[in-house]
């Protein structure tokens, strides 16, 4: 048979691996780099015979995306090897391929220790040298049980039950085998770099009812650079975390007494809150929101009304006033609705755009809780569009093009995804096929591209997904769009038609930046602390060289303070450099320098914290630097905000 490889026909004789056809359609130094080969939407290992209905083979290279999972996941059953050779009595669970990395769960007597996961590389090392081969054998679902059950390895039979099916499929390497799906590398030797990073608790398929096991994650790439280049990321992902730094700024802390998931806010942290909601307002009033609040909690009856209760409970608080039953509120869609039924609505009073920072609380596992990034109790920009199905397209484009504003004033860049229909869900198929197309018809309409995100939309209707990219090209989801045809049918949305009759409303639920806390934390870690100079608390400090220069520091500050500057003054009796090293760390953008010079100028010195020191200036020089500062990302952006302190 003939098979077509990177263009080129070429000739096969029956039982041709995949191997043999690729190395007769690619390059020798192309061919080094495979790891696999794609015949239509299969994947198969090199080793696999060519399918006889196969007529296109692809190659597919180490350091593609799909190369780096197979790599991974090659290097998952590496590291179980090895944990297998130096702790037999630890068993294997599940060891897939993740986003950069890989890990294994492992039923084991204790927690691994560091010393135990560089034995484990160690040992990896030596299997990656003995360049052993990954074979494939099919198995009955009898045989497989059997084979495992012989080996100790007691989860693999809960797994195979659980998968159902009369066959599967076992990869070994050296002694090592496991119930696989495959592919994987030909051999371990093509497994060129890879580090084991930490250790983790993780409970047996998921839940907190079943053991927890012990969690090794890695990381493997096509090649060491690549290795290294990820390692040092890491590293400075390390030195960004918005905890340290949240602590280091003094903007927010946890408490035990508090609980889980609960943040307090300090001074600072508090003021960079009021600038970014404060910001938020003025936007969403230029773009014909209306500012609305409801109350933290609802009526049961609401909740069991909306859907909520049957498809979303297990994330909601519950309590109880006066033998009544009541939500704590983990969205704020039903306030608004309600909002919205107050009066009889046009066609002409359409769209209806209401805007919250609605305070909301989902019941989050205590595992997955991490600073600001996964609370339990936060605040989102959250808003609902209510618009005739005519308006629909116009509306998802205007809540886009507010996402982009935004997003291009912090400097991310970002992607989409559209998210269907989950499982769980509630609403006619025609509605969310309605709603689905609507999504997808506007960012058409836009030009923008998108990656279908398949089951994980919102349970009442599909969404937008805006996955933001920060300076460490992190991906990070926090805007998002949902369309939805099915609240407005559940709590009776009406408008009042041209033609005199009542009709039903779309609404789109959405959010800019989504939960605040959240959002904050992101800033935080994208610009490693120092906040742009309008966001910063602290926007300027003035120090003072001796006791001599306290009176007019203090009159500086006054002055600077007047101009609607956020400016402290540093007139402790320490040394010019401690003060200065200081502010530094504090990430503060200007430190304006006072000793006998400068008060008998009238002037402060400068120093910005990017290096930048315009040196002596006079103190209305001052205060209009810092303000153009301040005002110069609204301008590169094309937006007009007026910054005042």
């Amino acid at each position: 048979m003939q098979i077509e490889v990177s263009g080129n026909r070429i000739d096969v004789p029956d039982g041709a691996s995949c191997a043999d056809v690729l190395q007769q359609g690619v390059s020798k130094k192309q061919f080094k780099n495979v790891v696999a080969a794609r015949c239509g939407e299969t994947v198969l290992d090199l080793t696999a015979p060519v399918p006889g209905t196969c007529t296109t083979i692809e190659p597919i290279i180490a350091d593609s995306e799909e190369g780096l999972d197979i790599i991974r996941h090659s290097a998952a059953h590496l590291m179980a090897e090895a944990v297998k050779r130096l702790f037999p009595a630890a068993k294997v669970t599940i060891g897939p391929a993740i986003k950069d990395g890989f890990y294994y769960d492992f039923d084991f007597e204790r927690p691994f220790t560091p010393e135990d996961l560089e034995a484990i590389e160690k040992e990896m090392l030596s299997s990656v040298g003995a360049n052993k081969e990954f074979s494939c054998r099919a198995m009955s679902a009898d045989a497989a049980r059997e084979f495992f059950e012989a080996m100790g390895e007691t989860y693999k039979g809960e797994i195979i039950d659980d998968l159902g099916g009369d066959t599967f499929t076992v990869y070994s390497h050296g002694d090592f085998a496991d119930l696989c799906r495959g592919p994987h590398v030909p051999r371990t030797g093509m497994i060129k770099a890879f580090k084991l990073l930490s250790v983790a608790g993780a409970y047996w398929r998921g839940s907190e009812k079943n053991k927890q096991l012990q969690r090794i994650y890695g990381t493997a790439w096509s090649d060491p650079k690549a290795l290294k280049k990820y390692l040092d990321r890491l590293e400075e992902a390390r030195k960004r975390d918005h905890r340290k730094l949240g602590a280091q700024l003094d903007l927010f802390s946890t408490h035990e007494d508090v609980g889980g998931g609960m943040i307090l806010w300090h001074p600072k942290g508090g003021l960079v809150r009021t600038i970014l909601e404060d910001f938020e307002r003025k936007e969403h009033l230029k773009r014909g929101y209306q500012i609305v609040q409801g109350p933290l909690i609802l009526k049961r009856e609401l909740w069991e009304k909306s859907g909520h209760y049957d498809n979303y409970r297990e994330n909601m608080y519950f309590t109880e006033i006066d033998e009544q039953g009541y939500g704590i509120k983990p969205m704020n869609c039903l306030s608004h609705m309600l909002i919205f039924k107050r009066k009889i609505q046009s066609y002409r009073d359409l769209p209806q755009r209401y805007f919250e920072l609605g305070v909301v609380h989902r019941h989050e596992k205590s595992g997955v809780l991490h600073g600001l990034m996964r609370v339990r109790s936060f605040t989102q920009d959250d808003a609902h569009l209510i618009c005739r199905p005519d308006q629909l397209q116009d509306e998802i484009i205007g809540v886009f093009n507010f996402v982009r504003d935004i997003m291009d004033l912090f400097g991310f860049t970002f992607e989409a995804e559209i998210s269907t229909r989950p499982e769980k869900s509630v609403g006619t198929d025609a509605d969310w096929e309605l709603a689905t197309a609507a999504l997808k018809d506007a960012l058409d309409a836009l030009g923008k591209p998108y990656a279908i995100n398949e089951g994980d939309g919102a349970f009442y209707g599909p969404k937008i997904d805006i996955i933001l990219r920060d300076s460490l090209e992190r991906r990070w989801q926090c805007a998002t769009i949902q369309c939805d045809f099915t609240l407005p049918e559940r709590f009776d949305l009406v408008y009042v038609g041209d033609d005199g009759e009542r009709h039903r409303p779309v609404m789109l639920h959405r959010v800019i930046l989504g939960s605040i806390e959240r959002f904050i934390g992101v800033l935080i870690e994208h610009f490693a602390g120092a906040l742009p100079v309008w966001l910063a608390p602290v926007q300027a400090r003035l120090l003072n060289v001796t006791d001599a220069q306290a009176e007019f520091t203090e009159k500086a500050r006054a002055y600077l303070a007047g101009r609607g500057i956020r400016i402290e003054a540093d007139t402790r009796n320490e040394k010019l450099g401690y003060k200065v090293r200081e502010a530094q760390v504090e990430k503060i953008p200007y430190m304006l320098v006072v000793g006998d010079k400068e008060v008998e100028a009238g002037c402060v010195n400068i120093r910005s914290r990017d290096g930048e020191d315009p040196g002596m200036v006079t103190l209305e020089e001052a205060a209009q630097l810092i303000l153009d500062a301040a005002q110069a990302p609204f301008k590169r952006g094309g937006m007009r905000y007026s910054f005042s302190g």
